[in-house]
């Protein structure tokens, strides 16, 4: 183990036991409260093993990360996000489905693109087309009904704004809800596709250029080369294979709730709190 890292652990609830068994298990020199997101937080100061540490915790039901103590929160810039699925807790368009009867046949094309077994772009216009002639009502029962934010959303965009840190939702979704949302919870930036609408019915197609994850990724990265400065930090949360560019163009990746090919390639996962948590990432 290195001296310049601190190991991060938060869950839902976490027993002083617990920590106990972590700092002894870990070797560290201290423990230090968290308390920036609602979940139960420590750090474990300079640990000198992880030996056994890994899986006491996933027994536990734990989040974890080792932190560079150089990563400090004032060092953040941006923190960029998927919508559907990490912002929010559904996929916006296997709902907008399931009003005409088909959620089984667009959520299975959604679950593969995620899992990285279908192109994107691809995925969207099946999907879409399968979509033609609802009217357009449908998406605000969608947003009024089935919409809900995920665990800790409101506590994180409160922190960040606080902080004068920019955000940005970045979504193959669709602007519908990524509009609806950049009100709800001011944030700075969003991109996302638009449905094309005829005679206030969904077309079965996509109004413009397609917004992809080559384009997502294009965005972070022009806004990162504007907001960085000379020691900034940009953070990019996503849940789907569609985010991996993403994480490419930011500095941090967060994992959120995610699936394993995601995982693989992110310098962080949160599987059990909230997304809140994402601050205690930062010292």
């Amino acid at each position: 183990m290195t001296d310049d890292a601190d190991l991060v652990v938060q869950a839902p609830q976490l027993a002083p036991e617990d920590v106990d068994l972590l700092r002894a298990l870990s070797g560290a020199s201290d423990v230090v409260p968290l308390d920036r997101a609602q979940c139960a937080a420590f750090r474990l100061v300079a640990p000198r093993t992880l030996d056994g540490v890994a899986d006491a915790l996933a027994a536990a039901g734990c989040d974890w990360a080792l932190v560079p103590r150089t990563r400090s929160i004032e060092r953040l810039r941006l923190v960029a996000m998927d919508m559907d699925s990490t912002l929010i807790t559904i996929e916006c368009i296997d709902e907008i489905a399931d009003l005409r009867g088909i959620k089984p046949q667009v959520a299975a094309i959604t679950a593969a693109a995620m899992r990285g077994e279908i192109d994107f772009r691809e995925s969207l216009v099946r999907r879409v087309a399968l979509l033609e002639g609802l009217p357009v009502e449908a998406l605000q029962r969608v947003y009024d009904e089935r919409l809900r934010l995920s665990p800790g959303a409101v506590t994180l965009f409160e922190s960040l704004h606080a902080r004068g840190i920019e955000t940005l939702l970045a979504s193959g979704g669709f602007t519908f809800f990524t509009d609806r949302l950049q009100a709800e919870l001011a944030i700075d930036w969003t991109i996302a596709n638009e449905f094309e609408i005829t005679a206030g019915r969904l077309t079965g197609r996509i109004a413009g250029t397609t917004v992809d994850a080559a384009a997502k990724a294009a965005l972070i990265a022009a806004l990162a080369q504007r907001l960085r400065g000379g020691d900034g930090l940009v953070a990019v949360i996503g849940d789907g294979a569609n985010d991996l560019p993403m994480f490419a163009a930011g500095d941090v990746a967060v994992a959120w709730r995610a699936k394993p090919v995601v995982r693989a390639r992110a310098t962080h996962a949160i599987d059990h709190c909230g997304l809140d948590a994402v601050l205690n990432l930062f010292g």
